[in-house]
């Protein structure tokens, strides 16, 4: 088997450690003899909606969500919906989960139109910035009995609509608004989330269930052999324990 990755807006799109949930995807597929490759698609580039099993966005600031959500447009917005109707796996991570939305509002009202893969929008907040440790009950199916932790730093506030499910249910933290307890969305294979630091190094279940999704696509029914995760979840307690303390 092989595991073909799509890391969108590698250069602008990858702070607080983003870029190390594609490091880690690809790490846990080889570990497991499954080979990987990670095609970088920047401003620009085709999207070619069967050429991935999974696709990966990350983080950024206005100023580049701007240059993405006109890319979106021109470039890789059919595609990117394309992708998520063939049941590619997606995973996108605070800026770039605001752009899988229908629409991100900035601080200074400028709409970014995105590419509606979540029925959901962002707008600004009325309160201060959602900065801090996050812990997260899941709520997606298979994972109902995990936590999920992170590091969110944002100021918009995502509401979740229709069908769109969120990821999970907060614990500790502000998650997508800071008032219904939500974070994350969660539609068909894809899935968005706040969480930053990297999110899926200490949330090794979460990535095993987008490898497995992202290969189901092609290969049919996936067991994916089990790997020594004593490190990892040593530092999902870690952060755990540090998001009660310092919340």
């Amino acid at each position: 088997m092989e595991l073909r990755i799509g890391h969108l807006y590698a250069d602008l799109m990858s702070i607080y450690g983003d870029r190390g949930n594609v490091l880690c995807l690809a790490q846990r597929a080889r570990w497991r003899g499954i080979a990987c490759t990670v095609t970088p698609l920047g401003l620009g580039d085709a999207l070619l909606p069967e050429a991935h099993d999974l696709l990966f966005m990350g983080g950024g600031q206005d100023r580049e969500q701007r240059l993405v959500a006109e890319d979106f447009q021109t470039a890789k917005g059919q595609p990117l919906r394309e992708a998520a109707e063939a049941g590619v796996a997606i995973l996108a991570i605070c800026g770039g989960y605001q752009l899988m939305g229908h629409y991100y509002r900035d601080a200074d009202g400028t709409e970014l139109p995105g590419v509606g893969l979540f029925d959901a929008y962002t707008i600004p907040g009325q309160g201060p910035r959602l900065i801090g440790n996050v812990v997260v009950q899941s709520s997606v199916p298979g994972l109902e009995d995990r936590t999920l932790v992170g590091f969110e730093n944002h100021g918009g506030r995502t509401h979740l609509q229709g069908d769109t499910r969120p990821l999970g249910r907060v614990v500790v933290g502000g998650g997508n608004n800071g008032q219904d307890g939500f974070e994350g969305a969660v539609c068909r294979n894809a899935f968005g989330t706040y969480l930053h630091g990297s999110c899926l190094p200490k949330n090794p279940w979460l990535a095993d269930l987008l490898i497995r999704r992202a290969l189901e696509r092609r290969y049919g029914p996936v067991d994916l052999a089990p790997l020594d995760d004593t490190l990892e979840e040593e530092a999902h307690r870690a952060a755990v324990n540090r998001a009660r303390e310092t919340r």
